[in-house]
């Protein structure tokens, strides 16, 4: 005997449609869309070579990613966490490279140059945790200091990059330099610590709800030392990269400072904090170099292009915020790592 199905409830129709997953914006999709609009107007003002403007903005872009990431760590903590003295830890780390890399050769130069970025953070952290001053006044005492060295470092050193350095920095494998593939590697490490870590995961809950998190048990201030610490770092070994790119210098990381901040927003992360976006340092920073090299194609002052700057960044976080959200509450993953054999109850 054939009997006929039963009816599927409705209510029971429209939770299904609603568990199916929606196609969402990504944070960094419009700095996406904003480099492909540069990079379409490049090729509209200098025809000829498409794909020239994206092979020079991908040799550049690297350094300014590497010191973003460390710079989106900071931010990720929370309102007011910003690190203005990066800059001045890439120019004094790049004398600091050098003169090592004569010595000891460019691995230790290298190494030295994050060793200087860890000092100086340790002295805007101690600054900050124990001195209880702002962050962006201790890491602005900080840059002060380490401009001053950065100026005696100069005078007592006028030594050249490490020649092997100098090669590995600007080579490149089937066409893409291995500074960006050694940058890209970073970067998907840090996205993997934000999603797949209690450390990362932690860090984004105090950036959503710093009372929460000390709630939750949390050690905010070890948190807080570590991201500060990292950032510095990052800036050590982009100064130390850079010395064997470019050459050192006392304004070699001057541009980084705002440069850095700007990549962070316009590649998606929050600057309230608790939203970082890995992947947007990429597409940001590759939006700043080809704008930096259209602006320069067609002749703009300095003085124009940190205003038209100022603006597409307030632009683009007008749009991301008003298009994309927050997504589930860090806070509430990180409790539920930390407590695997809590089920979850839903009222409903």
């Amino acid at each position: 005997m054939i009997t006929a199905p039963h009816p599927v409830p409705e209510a029971t129709v429209v939770s299904v449609e609603r568990s199916r997953p929606r196609l969402v914006w990504p944070a960094w999709g419009w700095s996406l869309v904003g480099v492909l609009l540069i990079w379409g107007f490049i090729i509209a003002v200098r025809p000829g070579a498409p794909f020239d403007p994206l092979a020079q903005a991908l040799s550049l872009a690297p350094f300014l990613v590497l010191v973003a990431l460390g710079q989106m760590l900071v931010i990720t903590l929370g309102p007011g966490n910003i690190d203005v003295s990066v800059g001045t830890i890439i120019s004094m780390s790049s004398y600091v490279s050098v003169a090592v890399s004569v010595v000891a050769g460019p691995v230790a130069g290298l190494v030295a140059a994050v060793g200087v970025g860890l000092v100086a953070g340790a002295v805007s952290v101690v600054a900050i945790l124990l001195l209880r001053v702002p962050p962006i006044i201790a890491t602005l005492a900080t840059s002060l200091i380490v401009s001053s060295a950065t100026l005696l470092l100069s005078d007592a050193n006028r030594a050249a990059a490490d020649a092997g350095l100098r090669v590995l920095v600007n080579a490149k494998l089937l066409g893409v330099p291995v500074s960006a593939l050694f940058v890209a590697v970073v970067t998907v490490l840090i996205a993997l610590m934000f999603t797949r870590t209690r450390f990362g995961l932690s860090i984004v809950a105090v950036g959503q709800s710093l009372r929460a998190a000390e709630r939750a048990g949390l050690r905010v201030k070890t948190l807080t030392a570590i991201a500060y610490l990292v950032c510095a770092a990052f800036a050590g070994l982009a100064g130390g990269l850079l010395a064997a790119f470019i050459s050192p210098s006392t304004v070699l990381g001057t541009s980084y400072m705002l440069d850095s901040v700007a990549v962070v927003v316009i590649g998606g992360t929050l600057v309230s904090g608790g939203r970082p976006v890995p992947v947007g340092t990429w597409t940001g920073a590759m939006f700043f170099v080809l704008l930096s090299g259209l602006l320069n194609l067609v002749g703009w002052p300095v003085g124009a292009q940190n205003i038209l700057k100022g603006l597409l960044v307030v632009t683009v976080v007008l749009i991301s915020t008003a298009s994309t959200g927050t997504g589930r509450s860090t806070l509430a993953r990180l409790r539920a790592s930390l407590n695997p054999h809590k089920k979850e109850t839903t009222n409903g």
